[in-house]
Parts: C-alpha cells; sequence; structure tokens
C-alpha cells in the first residue's frame, strides 16, 4: 500500500511542477533569455575608457607583455583618479593585493616597454 502511494505521489507531484513550469511561462508571454554574451559577462563600455598603460593590463606590463583589456573590469585609484583596465578577474583581485607596489612595477616596465616601440 506505501509503495502505490509513493508512486502516485511523486506522479502527483511531477505532474503539478509541469503544469506550474508550463502555466508561468504562459504567463509571461516567454522564457526569459539570457543577454548576448552570457551573463557572466561584465558589461563592456560602449565608448573606449582612457586608461593607464594605453589599457594593457598592469599586472601584465609589470610582467613585461602588453595584455589588452577591454575595461569591463577596471578599478580607479582612490588617491590619484587613474584608471586601470584589467583582462580577467584573477588579475585584477591579485593586483588589489597591493595596488600600489604592483603600479610601481608596471611603471617601471612600462617605460622599457615604450621605448621598445620607437
Amino acid at each position: 500500500m506505501q509503495r502505490s502511494f509513493t508512486a502516485i505521489g511523486r506522479a502527483r507531484w511531477a505532474a503539478a511542477l509541469l503544469l506550474a513550469s508550463i502555466g508561468g511561462a504562459a504567463l509571461a508571454g516567454s522564457p526569459p533569455t539570457a543577454p548576448d554574451g552570457g551573463i557572466w559577462k561584465a558589461v563592456v563600455p560602449k565608448r573606449p575608457m582612457r586608461a593607464e598603460f594605453d589599457g594593457f593590463d598592469p599586472l601584465g606590463v609589470a610582467a613585461g607583455a602588453r595584455i589588452k583589456a577591454d575595461c569591463s573590469l577596471n578599478w580607479v585609484d582612490p588617491d590619484t583618479g587613474k584608471r586601470y583596465c584589467f583582462s580577467s578577474g584573477t588579475s585584477l583581485v591579485m593586483f588589489l593585493e597591493m595596488p600600489h607596489h604592483n603600479i610601481a612595477r608596471a611603471r617601471v616596465a612600462w617605460r622599457r616597454l615604450s621605448t621598445r616601440l620607437r
């Protein structure tokens, strides 16, 4: 007796959930969709932002590499008001552990990288 009640109970719950999901979608018109690019992409600014190191990631610059960042992840130094753009969240988090030290390292490396371009 218990077994048949469990099977019937499960079937009723499944039917109720199915009807609720269909009814909710019908009431809303259509199911919501994620914006282009997925839900986890940071917002990319419509106009290019002015940033230090020509928009390259400061940790990459400090390491001697030019890693382009789109400024969707950025940090503004509260002391100077200067903006720094990052290519990834990991880079931003690591940068923020010692921001002024990382800025100083990047400035030294940026001078070397800039003279190579000329």
